[in-house]
């Protein structure tokens, strides 16, 4: 999967058969809040996991903290625990 992070708009995206798939993002302080998914009609839920999955690992390459506010990824951190230690210290999901 091939995700380009699109640092004008501030947005992870990648492009699929249905259009465009993308997570925007805000950064602060080497912590990466997570806005809004935005699917684009793409209702494949294994791409979707995927895809943040993907995110999820490059942030952990940049060695950032991840604060989702969307409750997509609100509900993906819930269903997957091993994210968990990704979320910066007080901050319980």
């Amino acid at each position: 999967m091939e995700i380009k992070d699109n640092e004008l708009l501030r947005q992870f995206e990648i492009t699929t058969d249905s259009g465009l798939v993308s997570i925007e993002y805000s950064l602060q302080e080497r912590k990466l809040f997570l806005t809004k998914f935005c699917e684009n009609e793409n209702e494949d839920e294994e791409l979707q996991d995927n895809f943040i999955r993907n995110v999820l690992a490059l942030a952990e390459e940049r060695k950032l903290k991840v604060v989702p506010t969307h409750i997509k990824l609100i509900k993906f951190f819930r269903k997957n625990r091993k994210y968990q230690e990704m979320l910066p210290p007080g901050i319980k999901i």
